[in-house]
């Protein structure tokens, strides 16, 4: 059971919009406010409860052993909610973030090894955008949470121990999404290809990849290019363009969730040593028109499980467990920016069918599975709601 929490009002604040302008993937700031679904509503298969306003959500995480819902905020603050009393606490000792574009305040992640009834002190793992002069990189960090106040918890330590090798004049696809091996050994983490294209086909950098690196994020043993040396010792596949999603299955199968351009969203089975093919190949095309050549059987490249045109611009993705919607049990859950959807995705082998798309009226930023099955996903933007999803009718 979390520690006691006193009650305390959501603060929030008055950001200033930030985009990147709408031709990037669905990926852009929200747009004006628009009515969703209301309190007890349903939607589909779903009965909604909403939990909770937040500005600018970016990643949502449950510190693991605990009913405890962490949550960036784009502009660089971090809240948690304690769910079962819906009281909510702030996070103190994060970094400067880049904020701006697709830049700020990223992905959050906790070890599973260190999951406990408690939060008095566990590690903690954070990405954001950083300036390097007029130039941006993603950044990956790791401190420690310390949670001794009822309604504040601190980061201490917090150290930066990977780098987007090289930084770019540039405000979009940092991708930066964490996911931890299922032996808890190693640390993958999405790198886009920061609008650029072209650096996602080279081994030289780490922009649009797949990357697999230990826990304190040197570059794992045993990948597939390690003997190039350098930052290639970090690569694991390469030809992404921006990583939106990075999830494994239960059968222990790492896959990647990507935008395309104009068209070309993809899922994709992530091996190590492929090459996914942007921005050589894409089932979509440029924003000015230009074609891209698509995917054929012949080109030497990975080929998506299933892929989007027009896109679905994703946020991001979970495997489900199938504890309150058993037919769903490991089907791809998608959370849907350009959609403003959720779509449900099954796999076999290493192809994806779309099964459903349940409509929201929001953008879907992130999405989450709670311990006792049910799903949360935050709308995206100013005044985005944590929104608890439950099976209609019961």
């Amino acid at each position: 059971m979390f520690m006691r929490i006193s009650t305390l009002a959501l603060s929030l604040s008055a950001l200033v919009t930030a985009s990147c302008g709408s031709a990037q993937s669905g990926d852009s700031a929200a747009e004006p406010a628009r009515t969703g679904v209301a309190a007890s509503e349903s939607a589909g298969p779903f009965a909604i409860t909403p939990r909770g306003t937040f500005e600018e959500p970016w990643g949502i995480i449950f510190a693991p052993g605990t009913e405890v819902l962490f949550i960036t905020e784009k502009a660089g603050t971090m809240k948690f909610v304690d769910l079962p009393s819906g009281r909510v606490g702030t996070v103190s000792g994060l970094p400067e973030v880049a904020y701006g574009g697709q830049g700020g305040l990223g992905d959050v992640a906790f070890l599973e090894s260190e999951a406990s009834a408690t939060l008095d002190r566990r590690t903690i793992y954070l990405t954001w955008a950083a300036a390097v002069g007029d130039e941006r990189r993603a950044e990956l960090g790791r401190g420690t949470l310390v949670c001794e106040e009822a309604d504040a918890c601190r980061i201490e330590g917090l150290q930066v121990i990977w780098r987007q090798q090289p930084a770019i004049k540039s405000p979009g696809h940092f991708s930066h999404r964490i996911e931890f091996s299922p032996d808890g050994k190693y640390l993958f983490l999405g790198s886009g290809e920061r609008m650029q294209g072209d650096p996602a086909q080279g081994l030289d950098n780490n922009l649009g990849k797949v990357l697999r690196l230990n826990l304190d994020g040197t570059p794992a043993e045993g990948n597939p290019f390690a003997d190039r040396g350098g930052v290639s010792r970090e690569i694991w596949s390469y030809g992404h363009r921006n990583v939106a999603g990075l999830q494994f299955d239960p059968n222990g199968q790492l896959w990647d969730l990507e935008h395309g351009p104009r068209g070309g969203d993809e899922l994709n089975r992530v091996e190590p040593g492929n090459n996914y093919g942007w921005p050589v190949r894409s089932n979509g095309d440029n924003y000015n028109g230009d074609p891209i050549p698509d995917h054929s059987a012949d080109d030497g490249f990975a080929k998506s499980a299933i892929g989007w045109t027009p896109v679905i611009a994703p946020g991001d993705f979970i495997f489900y467990s199938g504890k309150l919607w058993p037919e769903w049990r490991g089907h791809a859950l998608i959370a849907g920016l350009g959609s403003q959807s959720l779509v449900r995705v099954s796999l076999s082998g290493e192809q994806g069918t779309e099964e459903g798309r349940t409509k929201f009226g929001k953008r879907l930023r992130d999405i989450v599975e709670a311990p006792d099955g049910s799903v949360y996903v935050v709308e995206d933007g100013k005044g985005g709601r944590l929104l608890q999803l439950t099976p209609a009718g019961r």
